[in-house]
């Protein structure tokens, strides 16, 4: 299984929002989004960034 760490950028810093994610899906101006322990968490931000090689994803607020 394939996972990442979902980070959120606001005003040029990155805080964690939710480790371990394996679904990522827009929904109406928002990302909503799960992880392997079923914590889901819905934000509103624009994808910015996939990096594979250090598995995180980073999102920018809106």
């Amino acid at each position: 299984m394939c996972e990442a760490n979902v980070y959120l950028e606001r005003d040029g810093r990155e805080e964690l929002l939710l480790e371990a994610v394996y679904i990522l899906r827009p929904e109406d101006g928002k990302i909503y989004m799960v992880n392997i322990f079923g914590e889901q968490k819905t934000v509103r931000a624009t994808f910015k960034r996939l990096d594979l090689a250090e598995e995180r994803i980073v999102l920018e607020a809106k």
